[in-house]
């Protein structure tokens, strides 16, 4: 499963980096916003920082919402680096941009998906991943993981080369779970990432190695 980064922060993005799992970088209006990132030149200038760190898919997203902005959006997004993947709504004219797109050769990710519909109609689009936030659905009581193992089962009945890409990712557990059900994808905060490292048994395993080790040579 591929360990994609969901962030703006450069800090975040090269501690990630540095840790030597990292395969991806995914961001959003929202995350651009956090960074105090506004105004389009400084947007396109902040992808191109990312693309420097990470050599992997890069999602950016449009904002435009009818189809000929996005496609104008997209493909000056898709110039910026090869490894930028124009990231598109879940919408009638985002859904015909993304076949555009993948007619044309630019990568895609169909964003705010919530349901194994969406995500079929991105995989006939020829999405290259699909997003589906699993996170926002547990906010609403509906079973975000159920929806994973659906698209998952969806895609390997069909064959679709379309990667889920787990979004809204909250927690460990949500990763760990999303590995299971088989997402080729999931996206998360640097805190997600490291916090597979813990457990109080290695922390105190760790602990008395190294007291053992002292005391061996006193």
């Amino acid at each position: 499963m591929k360990f994609f980064i969901d962030t703006a922060n450069l800090q975040d993005i090269q501690e990630a980096h540095d840790l030597g799992v990292l395969d991806g970088v995914t961001t959003n209006p929202s995350l651009m916003a956090k960074e105090g990132i506004t105004g389009h030149d400084n947007i396109m200038a902040h992808y191109k920082k990312i693309c420097e760190i990470v050599d992997g898919d890069i999602s950016a997203e449009v904002i435009a919402t009818d189809y000929d902005t996005i496609i104008r959006e997209g493909e000056a997004l898709a110039e910026l680096h090869s490894n930028i993947v124009v990231k598109v709504p879940m919408i009638r004219d985002g859904v015909k941009a993304i076949r555009y797109f993948s007619e044309k050769g630019i990568k895609t990710n169909c964003t705010l998906v919530f349901t194994a519909g969406q995500a079929l109609l991105a995989a006939k689009a020829g999405a290259t991943y699909v997003s589906p936030f699993i996170g926002r659905l547990d906010d609403i009581a509906t079973d975000g993981l159920a929806l994973i193992e659906q698209i998952v089962n969806i895609y390997s009945n069909y064959g679709y080369q379309t990667q889920v890409l787990a979004a809204s990712v909250r927690h460990v557990m949500h990763l760990v779970q999303c590995a299971e059900l088989g997402a080729d994808v999931v996206t998360c905060p640097l805190s997600v990432i490291t916090g597979l490292l813990k457990h109080p048994l290695t922390d105190s395993g760790l602990e008395k190695f190294l007291a053992d080790h002292a005391k061996g040579n006193k």
